[in-house]
């Protein structure tokens, strides 16, 4: 089960949210 998880971006530095939907969009995608 995913769950929503705020990650920053290693790039910009910037917070965002890794919504559980898109974990599970990414994990079938491989």
């Amino acid at each position: 089960m995913y769950t929503d998880k705020t990650l920053k971006c290693k790039d910009c530095g910037a917070d965002f949210v890794f919504t559980a939907g898109e974990q599970e969009f990414y994990a079938e995608k491989g």
